[in-house]
């Protein structure tokens, strides 16, 4: 037996987030039929970094499954095959051959979402980003995101019926960018860990404070009270992508 990485990018729109489910299709499953459709091994599972909600998308989920070792020559075409197979919104971008006791998810040392919005009306990508007229405070938001760097208890942005009991996460960075398009912006946001719906919480809370419905120091408050019902209400799943997954040892080349 032998473990092996995936690099993917999709398209979230159609499907019910990462995790595999009954009642509608989902990420994992797509890959998983690939996957055992290619190999000819019906149990193959495959196992995600993180697992983005319906509607989210990424362009740096990193998966590993594992399954009787390959032989060169269709480890050579798994990309391609995999594509042939996949559905049109789903493309695996990278493959490698991992240690054994590789784990896409528990091995993961940083995740970099990134939320996407526009001040200006857009045709092209409005199922892409969040329009936001009048524009925001983005010198505000960006005061306001100098907060949440560090190591903190990030209860008050996790989704109310969470089963997660371990709310700490240690956010590296966070920050609004503009973008070379005239009125395109995009928070940038990266962390050990991120808890159920928590960027989209984020997302949502910075830009009350960009429209002057909340202070800056606001949320201070909403950090210590660690209760959901005191922070902003989510922003839409369609503007979230996961960018990038970084490893102590780089898996496709680059960085990750």
């Amino acid at each position: 037996m032998s473990r092996y990485a995936l690099l993917l990018e999709y398209d979230g729109s159609e499907f019910n987030g990462w995790q595999r489910q009954s009642g509608g299709p989902t990420i994992q499953a797509s890959v998983e039929k690939a996957l055992r459709t290619f190999t000819r091994q019906k149990h193959l599972q495959v196992t995600g970094s993180g697992r983005t909600d319906a509607g989210v998308h990424a362009r740096g989920q990193v998966a590993h499954f594992e399954c009787e070792t390959l032989p060169d020559d269709a480890f050579q075409r798994l990309v391609k095959a995999l594509n042939g197979l996949l559905p049109p919104t789903v493309a695996v971008r990278a493959t490698a051959q991992v240690q054994e006791n590789f784990h896409a998810r528990y091995d993961a040392r940083l995740r970099r979402y990134h939320y996407y919005v526009s001040t200006e009306p857009l045709a092209l990508e409005r199922n892409r980003r969040l329009v936001i007229y009048p524009p925001p405070d983005f010198e505000r938001m960006n005061r306001a995101c100098a907060l949440l760097i560090g190591n903190q208890h990030f209860g008050a942005f996790c989704r109310t019926r969470s089963a997660t009991v371990n709310r700490i996460c240690s956010i590296r960075r966070a920050q609004w960018e503009p973008e070379a398009h005239s009125g395109c912006w995009r928070f940038v946001v990266e962390a050990d860990r991120f808890l159920h719906g928590m960027v989209r919480a984020l997302v949502g809370t910075l830009l009350e404070i960009g429209r002057g419905k909340r202070s800056v120091q606001d949320m201070k408050r909403i950090l210590a009270t660690q209760d959901r019902r005191e922070s902003g209400v989510a922003a839409p799943a369609y503007g979230l992508v996961l960018e990038h997954v970084t490893y102590d040892t780089p898996i496709f080349g680059g960085d990750n």
